[in-house]
């Protein structure tokens, strides 16, 4: 592997920076799109708030309307209604209208494994 190797002062306990060009140009290749990486921040933000993770671990168990999601989390249908127009923004729930009320669930299933695998990886 090509390395890039130059002599610094002395930074962190390292004398001698290396940089290993062929592992940065790789990564570089595979690094996605600043737009892609931007709606990647986003959804891991809107996941960094208890009350939507909240929220979504329930819709893991089937659709509930803002009414229940409210209930759950206690909170009122304002703030609920608030918090789900941001997780379909994300396209991480949709809702289904019957009569008046509107019932949300969990996107698709790789909304379900996303949580599915933090849980798993959480309890190593």
């Amino acid at each position: 592997m090509t390395a890039k190797m130059t002599t610094v002062v002395e930074q962190d306990g390292c004398l001698v920076k290396v940089v290993h060009l062929e592992r940065v140009r790789r990564a570089r290749k595979r690094t996605p799109s600043a737009e892609r990486l931007a709606r990647m921040s986003g959804l891991y933000q809107a996941l960094g708030d208890p009350t939507r993770l909240r929220m979504l671990l329930a819709l893991k168990d089937g659709e509930m309307c803002v009414c229940d999601l409210a209930a759950l989390t206690d909170t009122s249908d304002s703030a609920m209604s608030h918090q789900l127009r941001r997780l379909k923004d994300l396209a991480l729930v949709k809702s289904r209208r019957e009569g008046q009320i509107l019932y949300y669930f969990l996107d698709d299933h790789h909304v379900a494994e996303l949580l599915e695998s933090t849980l798993q990886h959480l309890s190593h």
